[in-house]
């Protein structure tokens, strides 16, 4: 699969961080959000504004630019009621 940009992502879309390609510090502020290299995270909104995501349960908002840098790989969706 191909590697993509955060902010390239629709709503609902679900991905798996790869790399974040930016500066010691934006990459720090990233880590200490959760956004680290393997994350699976969640799109809520992406259509102006900042970038609302859910990683590991929590809601986080990420600025355009930031989220530019974020790296993942999209993933399928897992079907959450496969027994009924």
């Amino acid at each position: 699969m191909m590697t993509i940009s955060l902010i390239k992502l629709h709503e609902g879309d679900e991905a798996k961080v790869e790399s974040i390609a930016a500066g010691k510090d934006a990459t720090k502020r990233l880590y200490e959000m959760g956004l680290n290299t393997k994350a699976r995270i969640s799109v809520l909104k992406n259509d102006f504004g900042p970038v609302l995501a859910s990683v590991n349960g929590n809601k986080i908002a990420i600025g355009r630019g930031l989220a530019e840098k974020v790296m993942v790989q999209k993933t399928e969706k897992e079907e959450e009621n496969r027994d009924e």
